[in-house]
């Protein structure tokens, strides 16, 4: 064992009997470096990363492999996921000095951490167009022994390109102001990257990008397109068809051949965009699709504690796809001979040719990846059968064949909990709990609630970045206390408990004093008191989840709808103006900007009902009939200490203010469903 076994990542932990003398991110790795002489050879990854396996298996399990790294370089191991503040420094090195990211991310620093030479995956022989690792790693020793100072001068010119790169550009006096024209230019861009015949946006491979579908819910001339994206996922194979949640994106343009891992990110976050595509459809098909990934999450990611877990595998027992692949021979085993089999084979595409097989390992043969491509209602005529009914019997198979599915060996999960993605969840159990009525999901969202602040948060305030082993680790970052605060915004809408609303508001105080830069305009993704890296970076552009900035200035307008500080709805205004430029050059990827953008120019809406749980019930099911992404949702007792609540009676009373100007007083659904026609 290396000293990785001492760690609590459970991708470190998937390193630790390897040859190679990894170690982790530490001091101590640079001091060895530089008391060696050598370069550092770091490699960054993530425990449910494909393609990391396969390096891992081809190279860091080679005991000559090994060895030779062992001799030349020191090593070392990040989990991306525990410190995404390292990822990102080094990502923009690789992206800088290859054109292209990815993981796993392979990175040679000098012994003071400033890289000069990258790549991602590199094969053990010569292939794919791409030296062999073994070549490269040649390649690199040679050079430091031969070439030292011209490497020293590499690193040192990338390290200033980076900082240079990283550093904000000067944001004021640009005469640059926010208009209601901006957000139709915004749909403009996206349109030109929209894929009108499958949905999504670019070729492939092609990502969910949920905070861009967000923007587009919200804006009826961009609608369509997201409504449509979100329709085929759910037919594609990215879509579990069986057990529900969606894979980490399609290898191909039509979502139909997942990458397999799923991730807590992409599941939390759709899960909010189904339910809003619901809102503003009415289209059940949105709001079933949404509770199968609720139904996921809570059976699989959920962790006895509260806390969610992180993700899960690509691959069981070496083969990709495994546990969620299927042949028509594997379908009549479990159903048997007869027209339930005929109608899952059918419904599902599954033929014995297959449209799936591992690369590496096609010795498992080919198999199918279950997909829809003829809508029930349209093989409900094919058939002439009533649609309800080919529903029951649809339903009543795949049951059958999850439970068989659930025999096979599974994908490993990542077990730790991670504050800023336990965020994404928490609000998008609040808001099922709002939109669809069940209190289980309030439930559940609670007692994440509940979770994060027994486990991750200090005395001071602050949150801790990740949860292992009962320990909590890693200086809380921006994306934790945003990402958390958003989601504590969603339950107290959802559940009416001010004291998550001022929880929302504690995170914000710290993170205007942690993260945001008065000056320049902009929130930073690490604390003044985090570890100095080679760059502080500020991110606007959405990768997996919503950005730094994005998340900042979206919680900066709620902080300004709820209590009235006008300097918060200032900070969020001069984000999106000083990156108003990114914004129209980019055809996505700015989706949490593009919302807030949205959300400065929507009308100042506040909808307050006031009244005990049971008097406010009746109104709030006419309130979660209408998409409202941007009102001030207060659902609270009589008394409560919120300026939007205060001075207002209560026993079950609506009050809806567009602006400065307010409705009458409801305590009537129908008059109240009267009131809100048009806001949404």
């Amino acid at each position: 064992m290396n000293r990785l076994a001492a760690e609590s990542s459970p991708y470190l932990l998937q390193h630790a009997d390897n040859p190679v003398n990894w170690q982790p991110w530490s001091d101590a790795a640079f001091a060895e470096a530089r008391e060696r002489d050598v370069p550092v050879l770091l490699s960054i990854g993530y425990s449910t990363c494909h393609w990391c396996h396969v390096m891992a298996h081809e190279s860091f399990e080679d005991e000559a492999t090994a060895a030779y790294m062992n001799a030349h370089f020191v090593a070392v191991k990040v989990d991306r996921e525990e410190r995404p503040d390292v990822d990102g420094v080094y990502m923009a090195a690789t992206q800088a000095m290859t054109g292209q990211g990815g993981w796993p991310m392979t990175v040679f620093l000098t012994p003071d951490a400033e890289p000069f030479y990258a790549g991602t995956y590199f094969p053990p022989q010569d292939r794919y167009g791409m030296p062999s690792f073994g070549r490269v790693m040649a390649s690199v020793a040679n050079a430091w022994a031969t070439q030292r100072e011209k490497m020293l001068a590499n690193a040192e010119a990338l390290g200033d390109h980076i900082r240079e790169a990283s550093r904000p550009r000067a944001a004021e006096g640009t005469g640059w102001q926010l208009t209601p024209d901006f957000l139709g230019q915004g749909v403009d861009n996206l349109r030109r990257a929209y894929d009108s015949t499958h949905g999504g946006f670019g070729g492939s491979p092609k990502f969910p990008a949920p905070t861009t579908l967000d923007f587009l819910l919200a804006q009826t001339s961009g609608r369509e397109m997201a409504l449509h994206t979100l329709k085929m996922m759910g037919r594609g194979g990215i879509h579990d068809q069986l057990g529900g949640g969606f894979h980490r994106y399609s290898v191909d343009e039509r979502w139909l051949v997942p990458h397999f891992e799923k991730m807590l990110y992409d599941n939390a976050q759709l899960t909010r965009t189904l339910l809003r595509a619901y809102g503003v459809s009415g289209d059940e098909e949105f709001a079933r699709v949404a509770r199968g990934t609720l139904a996921y999450l809570e059976r699989e990611m959920l962790a006895p504690d509260g806390g969610f877990y992180s993700a899960q595998d690509a691959d069981t027992q070496g083969v990709e796809g495994l546990t969620f692949t299927w042949t028509p021979e594997e379908v009549r085993e479990v159903l048997g001979e007869g027209p339930e089999t005929d109608l899952i084979l059918r419904y599902y595409n599954l033929t014995d040719a297959g449209n799936f097989e591992d690369p590496h390992r096609p010795d498992a043969g080919k198999r199918n990846v279950l997909h829809v491509l003829t809508p029930l209602e349209a093989l409900a005529r094919d058939l002439g059968e009533p649609e309800e009914a080919l529903r029951t019997r649809l339903d009543s198979a795949r049951a059958r064949l999850h439970a068989a599915r659930q025999l096979r060996p599974q994908p490993g999960t990542d077990d730790k909990r991670l504050t800023s993605w336990n965020g994404l969840a928490l609000a998008a159990f609040a808001d099922a709990g709002r939109i669809l009525g069940d209190g289980q999901y309030l439930e559940i969202a609670r007692r994440n609630a509940e979770f994060v602040r027994r486990e991750l948060r200090l005395p001071d305030g602050t949150l801790r970045h990740t949860f292992k082993g009962g320990v909590a680790r890693v200086e809380g970052l921006m994306e934790d206390h945003a990402l958390y605060a958003l989601g504590l915004v969603a339950l107290f809408q959802a559940g009416g408990d001010t004291a998550h609303l001022h929880w929302a508001r504690e995170l914000w105080a710290i993170i205007r004093r942690e993260f945001w830069d008065e000056e320049a305009g902009l929130f930073y993704s690490t604390g003044g008191k985090a570890e100095r890296l080679l760059t502080r970076q500020a991110q606007a552009f959405d990768a997996a989840v919503l950005s730094d900035n994005g998340a900042g200035a979206l919680l900066a307008v709620w902080m300004h709808r709820y209590f009235g500080d006008e300097a918060d709805e200032t900070i969020a205004r001069r984000v999106v103006e000083r990156h108003h430029a990114d914004l129209l050059a980019a055809t996505g990827g700015f989706g949490g900007l593009w919302q807030a953008a949205a959300f400065l120019l929507a009308p100042h809406l506040e909808i307050a009902i006031i009244g005990t749980p049971a008097e406010r019930a009746p109104l709030e099911r006419v309130v979660a009939a209408h998409a409202l992404p941007y009102a001030a949702l207060a659902f609270a007792e009589a008394g409560t200490d919120l300026p939007v609540l205060q001075d207002r009676p209560g026993g079950g009373t609506a009050y809806v203010c567009v602006g400065h100007t307010c409705d009458l007083p409801t305590r009537d659904p129908e008059v109240l469903r009267q009131q809100l026609v048009g806001l949404d």
